[in-house]
Formats: C-alpha cells, structure tokens, sequence
C-alpha cells in the first residue's frame, strides 16, 4: 500500500463490542416491513448512532405498500419512513451507502429473541439481515472521517423501510441518489464463507385475481362459472413458460378461492413471482403473460385482472462494475481475506442501482446465514474484519489517481 491506513483500520478493532451492542439492541425491536412503528424505532437509533458522523439528517415519508388480499381487493400499508443523511456533496467523489431497517419477521412472528449459539454465533432477527451490516457501514465511515483522506469523499446514507417486499416506496429515493453518485456500496450480509454477490437475476411479483359466477353446485351448476377451475388453467400455462427462456423461471407460491363445495366459488387469487436474467428477458415475459391473460379473460363469465410488476431489473456487470469488485478482492488480499464473487439468483437494492447505472457492491455486511428464518445468525468475528474491508476500500479510493472509470476527473493543483 501507498499509504499507510494502519492507524484508522486498526482503531476499527477497538470498536467491535460497540457494534455488537449495537446490532443487537436493534434486533431486538422488531421491524418487520409491515411494523411503521417498529421501523420508525430503529430509524431513530440509527439517527443517534450517526450524530458523530455530523451529516445531514433527513427523514423522508414513503408512499404505502400495495397488496392484493385473498378476497381480490388492493390494500395499502403504511410504512416507516426512510432515513437520508448526507455530507460534502461538493466533494469530488460521492459514494451511495445503503441499507435496510426492515426484517421479514413480522411483529406476531415467533422470532422475536437473540439468543447465543456459541462464542462467536448468535441467532436473532435481523442480525445478518441486516443490522450487523448496518453496523459495519457506520463503523467503516468512522474510520473513514477519523482519517486524513475524507475531504475526498462526500457520502449519502440511505436507510430505506421496505427492501424486503421489494423496495418500491424507497426505489424513488435509490433513483434519485444514482443521479448524484459515482458508487455504491450495499451492506446486505455476504455469503457464509465471506464471498461477494456479482451477478443478480431480476425479480417481479404478480397477483392474480379471477372472478367467476357463483351457483348452487347441484341445481344449477351449469350457470356457474368456476374462478378455481380458470385459474388452475392459469397456472398451467403459467408454470409451462419455465424452460422456454434460458434464465427465466417462474414460481406460483400462493393460491387461495372458494369455500362451500356446494356452490360454484366465484372468486381465487393467486401470487407468483418471476426472476431473469437478462434485461431483454423482461419483455418476453409480458408478452407471454398478456397471451395467457387474454386466453382466461376470453371465457364466458370469466374475469381476470393481473397486478404488481417487475420490481428489480437483473444486475449485469459492467466494466465498472468488475474494476470495483477487484479493488474489494486486493482490499481482502492486503487484509488476508481471499473474496471472489458470485452469481446468484437473488436480488436487492444493488439491482436497483445497477438498473441506474451505478457500479456497486451489495454485500458487504457481515458473515452470516440462514437468513429469512428463524435460524439466522451472524458470525461476530466478522463486524471488524467486514468493517475494515469497506473502509480501507473507501481510503483507497480516496487516495487513488485515476477514478476516470468512475466518471470523476483528476484534481487540478
């Protein structure tokens, strides 16, 4: 290394039980996505957790999630608000952080506890995913404004409340940070072995609802029209475009309709979700999808409305992109991490920046695993080792020459 950044990486030691008392103070509010109240409350000890950090505080209200219900009506939720904090927008380099407040654990869910599994494992709701990785962020843009390297760099935080139904009342907030940035780094935990998520297939979430014509199963059965019977129609077709289309798969995961069986059931909703791989791929699965709803919707006394949409565009790697994931790798190398990337078919808010343009690492948070269950857990080992990574990545490129593959000039002078 040029410069010795010693001094700053090794001061991210001393901070270990720190952040450690820290993610598990906020594990143990729960923030399941649909939980405002929940959310808000982490919201606000991050707010806290940031004041040495001097940025701008910014608390931004979100538009309420959509969600069709098992009798076929679309239902809005209020959600937590986003958190933006900011500091030296006039600086050379900006860099995007961002990570979730939101856990899948909804607040009448089971697992609500943290509990130690050993010496160096603990298991509790969201330790992973993602509020260790919350705190690797914050600690490694500490190290960052203790150096002599940060005038460099200006930052935005994004702590946003719905990544995990999808990020689409904060996927405004993501757009608007791509046209000011020239990077981003996403704190989503890493694979259990420490590895780095490349490549990420897109995703998209439907619902379906079919209305048919309700009657008396026996005395006039004939007058009816069975919106079960469409819709298992539906879902053949569906699950028959899986194989068509390298990369492509779809997945019916939810189906609900009917009651009595003596009479013929007028409504049944349905929830599939779609993932690809290529952006190309997005159009061909509309066209598909309009073929089968039109073939349903042609039927005599049927009626089918098709909701939600295609969420997160597939990460596809670019130029940028790979000189960034190298800088990760010779930052692991000089701390005696061995990291590659991989691909991997699930999706984040590094999507949603790449979709912009954005090259990005999406998961820097710490080691962990079985994630979205009751067995997730955090290796806490791993806060100052993930910590050290991010921060000597951000002196680096504080420091470095030529960030002209990042669109920013040289300083003259």
């Amino acid at each position: 290394m040029s410069n010795d950044f010693t001094q700053w990486l090794e001061w991210i030691d001393s901070q270990h039980d720190t952040m450690l008392a820290n993610t598990i103070a906020l594990s143990e509010i729960n923030s399941g996505s649909l939980n405002a109240a929940g959310v808000n409350r982490v919201g606000d000890e991050l707010i806290r957790i940031c004041e040495p950090l001097a940025g701008e505080v910014e608390r931004i209200k979100v538009a309420p999630f959509q969600s069709v219900n098992n009798q076929g009506v679309v239902e809005e939720f209020p959600l937590g608000d986003a958190i933006r904090i900011r500091k030296r927008p006039e600086a050379p380099l900006q860099i995007f952080f961002c990570g979730h407040m939101d856990t899948v654990f909804a607040i009448d869910h089971h697992f609500q506890t943290i509990t130690w599994l050993d010496d160096d494992t603990l298991n509790g709701p969201g330790v992973a995913d993602l509020k260790g990785g919350l705190m690797v962020m914050l600690t490694a843009i500490q190290a960052l404004e203790r150096s002599p390297f940060a005038e460099r760099i200006g930052w935005e935080i994004l702590f946003n409340p719905d990544e995990e139904i999808g990020s689409a009342a904060s996927a405004p907030l993501i757009a608007e940070a791509a046209q000011r940035v020239n990077l981003g780094l996403i704190y989503e935990p890493s694979f259990p072995d420490g590895n780095l998520a490349g490549e990420r297939k897109g995703s998209g979430n439907f619902s379906v609802v079919i209305r048919g014509r309700a009657a008396h199963a026996g005395r006039e059965h004939h007058l009816g029209r069975n919106a079960i019977r469409a819709m298992s129609d539906f879902i053949v077709m569906l699950d028959d475009l899986n194989g068509q289309r390298d990369g492509v798969t779809i997945n019916p995961g939810f189906i609900e309709g009917g009651g009595a069986v003596n009479i013929v059931p007028d409504l049944c909703v349905s929830k599939f979700n779609i993932r690809l791989e290529q952006p190309e791929d997005e159009r061909w699965c509309q066209n598909r999808l309009a073929e089968i709803v039109a073939n349903i919707h042609a039927r005599e006394g049927i009626l089918i409305e098709l909701h939600g949409g295609f969420t997160r565009k597939p990460k596809v790697l670019t130029p940028a992109n790979e000189r960034l994931f190298r800088l990760a790798k010779d930052c692991g190398a000089d701390l005696g991490m061995q990291i590659q990337w991989l691909p991997t078919g699930g999706c984040c808010d590094g999507n949603n920046l790449a979709a912009a343009g954005i090259p990005n690492i999406d998961t820097l948070g710490v080691q962990g695993g079985k994630i979205h269950s009751a067995d997730e857990y955090v290796k806490v080992s791993s806060f100052t080792k993930r910590a050290k990574l991010s921060a000597l990545m951000l002196m680096k490129l504080a420091t470095a020459d030529d960030l002209s593959w990042l669109g920013v000039q040289k300083e003259k002078g």
